[in-house]
């Protein structure tokens, strides 16, 4: 008689998109790529060119575009990924593009932020990267937003939503306990999200127009405060929107969207291993 397979915990997370070493690199070469994009007014010197020609950098960021939706696919074709990942890919993208315009923007209220975050806790980082960046892409085609910012939304929302599947405890935390930390990771994003984009419009500002724009003669720590007054004046109330709904939406109906992702990613069984068994004689 031959041994008991070991029993699979039921809640364990099956993660669509794994993190190999090729991975790794792709995401570490998009983000900074987009870190070097967001912050190139603090990494550039004042008398750099860059700034002296700050007007040409939108038509510069825009080709963002093309490589970050180079470097997602070469990360989804690294990974292996089976029919199944991929259309949950394209399911939980269509339907996160689908919640952006319920809100329509209004006040920072964007119920999509809380299933990004709950996708990419359940799905893992690899996943949420490329669910977050694929979303906003089609969001955009959905709501007509596209534009020069566009590469910067879908590299924030991608960080954003891989977020969520670094947070401690993936196959151990569960219950209310989960709930709350993702609520609170939800909160702290939306605002990180929103400061993140700010660094996309704010350099942009024509510096006779406003004390707070940006302005490439000043030393970094006068930008920098610049910036802070900068978020504070125009889009605290936005974020803080977004914060909120994010919050309420996870409390309260977190759990049962968590319970229905683990059910299928369970029975999608990305992970599952391929066995052959002797054959009868």
């Amino acid at each position: 008689m031959s041994a008991p397979t070991p029993a699979r915990p039921a809640d364990r997370q099956a993660r669509a998109l794994r993190l190999g070493p090729r991975t790794w690199l792709a995401l570490a070469l998009v983000s900074a790529v987009g870190v070097a994009g967001f912050g190139w007014p603090f990494l550039a010197p004042p008398d750099a060119a860059v700034n002296a020609h700050q007007g040409d950098a939108p038509w510069l960021f825009a080709g963002l575009l093309v490589l970050l939706v180079a470097v997602v696919g070469a990360a989804l074709s690294e990974s292996d990924l089976g029919a199944k990942a991929v259309a949950m890919l394209g399911v939980l993208a269509a339907a996160g593009a689908a919640l952006r315009p319920v809100g329509a923007g209004t006040a920072g209220l964007e119920p999509m932020f809380f299933l990004m975050v709950l996708s990419g806790r359940v799905l893992g980082p690899g996943f949420g990267f490329a669910l977050g960046s694929v979303t906003m892409f089609a969001s955009a085609l959905l709501t007509g937003g596209v534009g020069p910012w566009l590469p910067f939304q879908m590299l924030a929302m991608g960080w954003f939503t891989m977020g969520a599947g670094f947070l401690p405890g993936p196959d151990r935390l569960r219950g209310r306990l989960e709930v709350w930390m993702l609520a609170a990771y939800g909160f702290l994003a939306a605002f990180a999200y929103g400061t993140v984009m700010n660094l996309a419009g704010w350099t942009f500002m024509s510096s006779l127009a406003s004390n707070i724009a940006f302005d490439g003669d000043d030393p970094v720590s006068a930008n920098l405060a610049r910036f802070v007054a900068y978020c504070l004046a125009t889009s605290l109330g936005w974020d803080l929107g977004r914060a909120v709904i994010t919050v309420v939406l996870t409390l309260t109906v977190g759990a049962t969207v968590l319970r229905a992702l683990r059910r299928a990613t369970r029975r999608a069984a990305f992970e599952a291993p391929v066995t052959f068994g002797d054959t009868p004689r």
